[in-house]
């Protein structure tokens, strides 16, 4: 295909994203967005997030909030190459779901582990057809803009592979490359930022324990109590120890300060000799409060002019719409629906 390279990734609006989605994600978009070599899609996944129901008048405030966050940490919605769009604004999304979703098999998605995983810790009643159908969407996510790039963490290699088992499954049926087969996009030194609370596990907006999670509208006396009551041990010792777990929560605080930083292990090692715990967690908080201050400054000014962002949303719904219809038109075409005016 003669398309640009692509590059596409998303972000559910439930809740303020956290310092985990900034150096895992937020910010390696910002620095492809600046290297310029990409075209990229960056959408609001709200149409995911109502898998769990959601209330309606704070739905639409995650919304916003999300996406002026975005916008604050540094992505351009005025860029050529960049789009920045809530994913329920381009309606293609939501019909290539469904063709797909003809070309997916049952057993495909029953053996999908977050669907497991979700529906073994949900209450009787609560697992519904959109969380076993979650993955077909997000096949439509990546596939609607012929993605070539697609960043994935270990808990989404599934869900890529099941995206490129059902473009080849579409294409061989109809002799056609209707759709690009998306690769894995692995970004080195990317930081996993983990729980404050339990470091065994990913830092993550739905944890019920408040001071496991840094967000980024965290005011500076939050962040460094945070920081303070992280989960560390007994040893006192700022020292890097991979696969001990025994060691996962300063492995976590100091995988953190080298993300701010950049500096190495041995480096925040060396800098931190002889010193306890309570001077290397306030110097944590502190070094993560600088980064998202700026932020957190620009997101209020973009918050308050309700104008800017509903202009910037449909700007970025407009762009990608433009770019998605194309495929959505082949799609119907080669399954054999009338032709459509778009």
């Amino acid at each position: 295909m003669s398309n640009p390279k692509r590059f596409l990734s998303g972000i559910q609006p439930t809740n303020i994203p956290h310092i985990g989605n900034y150096f895992g994600a937020i910010k390696n978009w910002v620095k492809s967005q600046d290297e310029g070599a990409l075209e990229a899609f960056y959408f609001i996944a709200d149409l995911h997030a109502i898998t769990v129901r959601q209330d309606p008048l704070k739905f639409k405030e995650q919304i916003m909030d999300c996406y002026s966050l975005l916008a604050a940490a540094g992505l351009d919605p005025d860029l050529e190459k960049t789009a920045i769009f809530a994913q329920s604004h381009v309606p293609e999304h939501s019909e290539l779901a469904w063709l797909l979703g003809c070309f997916t098999q049952f057993g495909e998605l029953s053996r999908m582990t977050q669907f497991k995983e979700k529906s073994e810790k949900s209450k009787e009643g609560e697992v519904n057809v959109g969380l076993f159908s979650y993955p077909v969407l997000q096949a439509a996510d990546i596939l609607l803009y012929q993605a070539n790039y697609v960043p994935v963490g270990k808990d989404q290699k599934q869900h890529l592979e099941l995206a490129r088992n059902i473009a080849a499954r579409f294409n061989q049926a109809y002799n056609d490359d209707v759709f690009t087969m998306p690769e894995p996009y692995i970004t080195q030194n990317t930081a996993k930022i983990m729980s404050l609370s339990d470091p065994l596990k990913k830092m993550s907006k739905s944890d019920s324990n408040p001071n496991s999670c840094v967000f980024l509208l965290d005011d500076k006396d939050t962040v460094i109590k945070k920081f303070k009551r992280a989960v560390t041990d007994s040893e006192a010792r700022v020292e890097y120890r991979e696969n001990d777990e025994t060691k996962a929560g300063v492995n976590n605080l100091m995988s953190i300060y080298g993300a701010v930083t950049e500096k190495s292990f041995s480096d925040i090692q060396k800098e931190f000799d002889g010193r306890g715990y309570g001077d290397f967690k306030t110097a944590v908080g502190e070094t993560v409060f600088d980064i998202i201050k700026p932020i957190q400054e620009k997101y209020y000014t973009l918050r308050s002019d309700r104008t800017y962002i509903d202009t910037r949303m449909k700007k970025g719904a407009d762009k990608a719409a433009k770019a998605a219809r194309p495929t959505l038109c082949k799609a119907r075409e080669k399954i054999g629906f009338l032709h459509y005016i778009i």
